[in-house]
């Protein structure tokens, strides 16, 4: 391999991070299809009658994919207010 390839140092040592295209560096469909299976887990398991732990595993995991997903919109959208605590560089996601 040779010298040139590798990406040049910035200033405090590390390694430009490398811009991934939208379609994969963005989180939206892989929170969102998570979170439909535990919904369809969810909603299988109520219709069987089976109320175990299973099915509070599933509402547990459509419960936090939902909060996850809020906090991520939330987060988002503070990025693009361009309020100060946001989280900033999501690889591009932040236009």
């Amino acid at each position: 391999m040779a010298p040139d390839s590798e990406p040049t140092p910035t200033a405090a040592g590390h390694r430009p991070v490398p811009h991934l295209p939208r379609r994969l560096a963005d989180p939206t469909p892989v929170v969102l299809t998570g979170t439909a299976l535990w919904l369809v887990g969810t909603v299988a398991l109520a219709l069987s009658g089976n109320l175990g732990i299973e099915f509070w595993t599933c509402v547990a995991g459509v419960t936090l994919g939902v909060i996850g997903y809020g906090v991520f919109r939330w987060q988002r959208s503070a990025a693009r207010r361009g309020s100060r605590g946001a989280w900033q560089g999501l690889s591009g996601l932040d236009d």
